[in-house]
This record gives structure tokens, sequence and C-alpha cells, in this order.
């Protein structure tokens, strides 16, 4: 039989994410609260391989494979999102309120912007657009603004 963790040798926040887990059907796990510790640390998006890598530090027995699978765990129970951009492979972040990212074009990386987010942006963009798209039956929730360029070296 194999027992859960303590919660006090498990990383800061694991309470809130053993509910969130099992909330949405998912076993907490060291595993799963160990990559969700290290996107709530990360100052970057990072990809899987790269929360692979930095996990693998702490625990050096796990597999890319669980690590994809605690990344998919820990989306769906809305405990961080996959940020996806159409050049680089698939990003993780764990940051609870809403940003937007810088995204380099030469090495891929996306960051989160430190600069206030605006919830009305989409209307003030085009005042009719979130109109058009209610009678098209679409509600708008929210929206992602992805800035392009490149990061100096």
């Amino acid at each position: 039989m194999i027992s859960k963790p303590k919660l006090d040798s498990c990383p800061q926040g694991a309470e809130e994410l053993r509910r969130a887990l099992e909330t949405a059907g998912w076993r907490f796990t060291r595993q799963r609260a160990a990559v969700h510790d290290f996107l709530q640390g990360a100052s970057s998006h990072p990809t899987a391989e790269e929360v692979y890598l930095a996990v693998r530090r702490r625990m050096p027995r796990i597999s890319l494979a669980t690590v994809y699978k605690a990344l998919g765990a820990v989306v769906g129970c809305q405990r961080a999102e996959q940020v996806t951009t159409n050049e680089s492979p698939v990003r993780y972040n764990a940051h609870s309120r809403s940003h937007y990212h810088p995204h380099c074009s030469s090495t891929g990386q996306v960051r989160a912007l430190d600069t206030p987010f605006d919830p009305t942006l989409v209307e003030r963009l085009n005042p009719q657009l979130v109109e058009q798209l209610r009678r098209q039956g679409f509600v708008v929730t929210g929206y992602r603004l992805e800035v392009i360029g490149q990061f100096a070296r």
C-alpha cells in the first residue's frame, strides 16, 4: 500500500494543490507537487523538458514521462496553464494572475511581462468585436497577448 506524502514534507502550497487535484479527480503525488512548486517559482515559462531537468535535481529518479503526466494533472486542475506559440514547444505557467508574454523569436523563451493587465483591452481595440462574437454564440472569457521580439544577449 502506498501512503500519501505528509503535507509537512511537501512544497509550499501543497494543501491547496491537493484540494485542486482531488476536486478535479487527480491523485496528489510528490512528483506533481514538485512540478507545481517548480512552476510557481520559475521566472520564465519553461518547457516540459526544462521542468524535467530542474525537478530531476530534487528527485533524481523522476522520468520525463512522469513530468509530462504531472504537468497534465496540474494543468487539468487549473493550477497551471499551457502557453502555446507557433514557433516553440508548449510552455507552462503557474502564475495565477493574468499577464502578457514577451516571446523571444531567437531562443523560444517566453516570460511573464510585468505590466498591468487590462481586462478591457479587446473592447478598446475594437468596440464591436465582443458584440460580433456574442452574436455568433461566442462569449469572451479572456485573452492572451504575446509580444514577439528578441531578448538582448
